[in-house]
């Protein structure tokens, strides 16, 4: 589960999620929601996203600066997400993408980085609870 805060200048969401895998597919999603028309994308286009990190609190960094860089590059917008994070040496993240090239009516606004201002991961009782900026 993800919802949107209210924030000045940039974009914020928070997520909560039973476990790890679950934290990086809805902060995807979320990602995808703030900047494109999810509802508007087909799921016909695959990318493959692979991160490993020693803390989850990067892991999650990592995994949005790819969902970005995917962005960015390709113009790549996901629709279905499909992450597993396994625990062994670190936190390594494998997911798949499964979503649309956007073209330029389909693009709410450009993010231009995912920044580290008040970026928060931590377990909370039975949850994993995120918060994100993403700088426009």
């Amino acid at each position: 589960m993800y919802r949107f805060i209210d924030h000045t200048a940039d974009t914020a969401f928070e997520i909560v999620a039973e476990t790890i895998s679950e934290l990086l597919r809805d902060a995807s999603l979320a990602f995808y929601d703030a900047f494109a028309y999810v509802e508007e994308l087909k799921a016909d286009t695959i990318r493959e996203v692979h991160v490993h990190e020693d803390s989850v609190d990067y892991l999650l960094y990592s995994w949005l600066n790819e969902l970005l860089y995917l962005f960015d590059t390709e113009k790549f917008a996901g629709k279905l997400v499909e992450v597993e994070v396994e625990e062994s040496d670190g936190f390594t993240a494998r997911g798949v993408l499964k979503g649309d090239i956007l073209s330029p009516e389909k693009v709410k606004m450009e993010p231009k980085a995912i920044t580290l201002h008040n970026f928060t991961v931590e377990k909370r009782k039975d949850a994993w609870y995120a918060f994100v900026v993403v700088d426009i």
